[in-house]
């Protein structure tokens, strides 16, 4: 199948469960991707830490028919979920608002179009509201992932002022 083909096949996000953990784990970034984004074996730990403690994760592998070629996880942080020292400086639309918290396609599925589509799902899906209304989506990345940046940016992300203690970029869409 060539690169073209691959192009038009449908991308969907599919929840973590026992049946695909193995399948999303194993998936990797390039080497000089890393320091761009945590493992996916973090990911759900911390996705499951997060739902252990009351908070909202939710994980999702994507697939393109049968085969997992990335992965990505939501979260939404409720404002009486955080220490109220840490409050003070953190940015409004971080509370009541939706993060996507992780976002990685597999090394050997990159540049086929599977992120655009399933940027654009994940958002489709946030959109339902699934822990509550929001006004945005946020995330944030290293300030040189220019990769990420042109996508995000390309779905309207707009990036604001680096938040005192930060040191990824951050980006909202208003939803």
């Amino acid at each position: 199948m060539d690169n073209n083909s691959s192009k038009e096949e449908t991308v969907r996000l599919v929840k973590v469960d026992t049946d695909n953990l193995d399948d999303l784990i194993g998936l990797k970034v390039f080497d000089e991707q890393k320091e761009f984004v945590a493992s996916n074996m973090y990911s759900l730990a911390e996705a499951y830490a997060t739902i252990a403690e009351g908070g909202f994760a939710q994980p999702f592998g994507i697939y393109v028919g049968e085969n997992p070629v990335g992965f990505l996880m939501i979260g939404y942080i409720r404002k009486d979920d955080e220490e109220e020292d840490e409050e003070e400086d953190t940015p409004d639309y971080v509370f009541e608002n939706y993060l996507l918290w992780r976002f990685m396609i597999d090394k050997k599925q990159q540049r086929k179009g599977y992120g655009k589509q399933a940027l654009q799902l994940v958002i489709d899906y946030i959109r339902t509201f699934p822990a509550g209304k929001a006004e945005y989506c946020w995330l944030s990345y290293e300030p040189e992932n220019e990769t990420a940046r042109k996508l995000y940016t390309s779905f309207g992300f707009e990036e604001k002022e680096l938040p005192k203690g930060w040191d990824e970029v951050p980006a909202v869409l208003k939803l």
